[in-house]
């Protein structure tokens, strides 16, 4: 056994309401995010991020590897060094993500979006239909890259609707210079949260609203 499987399998997790919390690791672990899926450590001594995914979507860790894989070589990319059943060892990424830019008033440029767009180019090129990016996956670094990660969803077809979104969104709003460029932490998950909500009513169909008309009139 590598001496990364033997860190991610002293990572325990308990599961909560849908809530998830880390309650045993390696003392070598630095956790420094929790999503949907999986943790994220920081390797010490090392340039390295330890990604461990829930028992449930312990599948993911292949799948990711495996774009990973398909995006070697690229500079917008963490590197992948190792992968098992449960989790993926990639380049430790410095910086805020994008969501972080806003909630601490780094102000965010024409140039990061271009980047991001080429970046997605990039993996377009390389056979992967990216999606699910936001600004919590887009990382600005301290020498001012844009980097990607949290691309087990580059396969999917849902297409880049909510990135082409925040894209209308900061050339309609964000650039005007009498608009915030700083939104505290529970109003940036309040609009992401709103509008995931109108991107679910969007996906299903124009056609959903008069449905449940025409049944309740019968």
């Amino acid at each position: 056994m590598s001496p990364t499987a033997v860190l991610a399998g002293s990572v325990e997790f308990s599961l909560e309401k849908h809530q998830a919390s880390v309650v045993r690791k390696d003392p070598s672990l630095e956790l420094i995010g929790i999503g949907r899926s999986a943790a994220v450590f920081r390797i010490a001594s090392t340039g390295r991020a330890l990604k461990v995914f829930f028992p449930e979507f312990a599948h993911l860790a292949y799948v990711e590897a495996e774009i990973y894989q398909q995006l070697q070589g690229s500079p917008y990319y963490p590197a992948l060094h190792e992968f098992g059943e449960n989790y993926i060892e990639i380049d430790y990424i410095a910086g805020q993500t994008l969501f972080d830019c806003l909630r601490l008033g780094i102000r965010l440029t024409a140039d990061m979006l271009h980047e991001t767009d080429q970046a997605l180019y990039e993996a377009a090129g390389v056979g992967l239909t990216p999606s699910d990016v936001h600004l919590k996956n887009i990382l600005l670094t301290p020498d001012g890259e844009i980097r990607l990660i949290d691309v087990a969803r580059f396969r999917q077809a849902n297409g880049l609707r909510q990135w082409k979104d925040l894209k209308k969104a900061f050339f309609l709003f964000y650039q005007r210079p009498y608009f915030p460029k700083q939104f505290p932490k529970f109003l940036l998950n309040w609009i992401a949260a709103l509008y995931n909500k109108w991107l679910k009513v969007r996906r299903l169909g124009p056609h959903t609203g008069r449905m449940k008309k025409r049944h309740g009139d019968t």
